[in-house]
């Protein structure tokens, strides 16, 4: 059940924004991925070409704000469980979270530099398209954990 604290204290999914480097290539990966946007609006997903190392670090300094906070995907990043995770994103009050995830070869390390803390999904490396499912789900996750809902499990 839903209690008004809930409402209070859920995640606003319109603050947090993802950076994805590369094109989502297979169908059923592009399908689980339509269907948690459809449960999270105003997720907003920037999609960047996949190029040369350079012109993605442009593109993605183009892209980000003062006002944003960086998070930048990487397997040495720092690990949370789904509700250590829910319950950071939800103690920044709000603030404007920008996810960047870097294509097949990676991020550049001048953008991990960057950011004000790196987040691994796992120890293992998963490929980019991968990588975006799995944190959309994390955020639907987050959002549901912090309604008190019954999709995350324990």
């Amino acid at each position: 059940m839903i209690s008004i604290r809930n409402i209070i204290l859920m995640l606003n999914i319109s603050h947090y924004k993802i950076i994805a480097i590369g094109k989502i290539k297979k169908k059923w990966i592009q399908e689980a991925i339509e269907m948690y946007l459809k449960r999270l609006p105003g997720l907003e997903v920037i999609e960047i070409k996949d190029n040369n190392k350079a012109k993605e670090v442009h593109t993605i300094k183009e892209i980000i704000s003062k006002n944003e906070i960086l998070v930048t995907l990487n397997e040495n990043g720092q690990s949370f469980t789904s509700k250590q995770l829910a319950k950071k994103l939800l103690n920044s009050h709000n603030q404007n979270f920008i996810f960047v995830i870097g294509g097949a070869s990676g991020l550049c390390s001048s953008i991990n530099n960057l950011a004000s803390w790196q987040l691994s999904l796992s120890p293992l490396t998963f490929p980019h398209e991968i990588a975006r499912l799995l944190l959309i789900e994390q955020l639907y996750r987050a959002k549901t954990i912090t309604l008190g809902g019954p999709y995350h499990k324990e």
